[in-house]
């Protein structure tokens, strides 16, 4: 799941993007709202976190703008301003779901997975393909009844595939999903996590690769 964290405090920034990648988001941030904008024009999240007090742009024309686009991520809009009214004139801006701080880093996880779950062509609840089912709300993955014991990166791969499957997912889609802006493109990070996550999903091997296409679940 790839989110865009627009906050202008840098070092709280820092550490909720920690957090969720510790879930296994992939995170880009931004601390301004010009500089949301543009990087949503280069690639699109699942979900925005969005603070509406933000330099350059504020956060409410920010998400008119986010609301108007026909990939449209799904918002939630984090801010110190926690009154009624305020979330009510959050939501009317189309905001889809409304956090104020401070707040317990649980239900923040909780909200961000329900908005990517209601998103429009949101993947299924469960995955399944070849005997692998995987349940990404629960965190779990099992083959053939079996549970497979995955880091966060390789079960956030397992599922970019199996979302993917039958069709085939590039190096690059896969670290454009899993990982974030911070990944280097010329890194063989995807070939090495693949690889253990064929080891840890056993014989017979299910995902192949086929050289200047992809990864497939076959």
């Amino acid at each position: 799941m790839r989110i865009l964290l627009v906050e202008d405090d840098q070092a709280l920034a820092e550490v909720v993007a920690e957090g969720l990648r510790d879930q296994g988001m992939a995170v880009d941030l931004a601390y301004d709202g010009l500089d949301a904008a543009a990087k949503m024009d280069v690639t699109t999240p699942e979900v925005v976190v969005l603070d509406r007090d933000l330099p350059r742009l504020h956060g409410d024309t920010l998400c008119q703008m986010i609301i108007q686009r026909a990939d449209r991520p799904m918002v939630l809009m984090l801010t110190a301003a926690g009154a009624p009214g305020d979330r009510v004139s959050g939501l009317t801006l189309g905001a889809d779901d409304y956090l104020a701080k401070p707040f317990h880093f649980p239900e923040l996880i909780l909200r961000i997975r329900a908005l990517a779950r209601r998103r429009p062509f949101a993947r299924p609840p469960t995955l399944a393909s070849a005997g692998i089912e995987l349940d990404p709300l629960r965190r779990t993955a099992t083959r053939d009844g079996r549970h497979l014991d995955l880091s966060v990166k390789e079960f956030a791969v397992l599922e970019a595939l199996l979302a993917a499957s039958p069709g085939f997912l590039s190096a690059e889609a896969l670290l454009d999903q899993v990982w974030d802006e911070n990944a280097d493109p010329f890194t063989n990070t995807v070939a090495v996590t693949v690889g253990r996550l064929r080891r840890k999903l056993g014989a017979p091997p299910v995902i192949t690769t086929t050289p200047g296409v992809g990864y497939q679940i076959a």
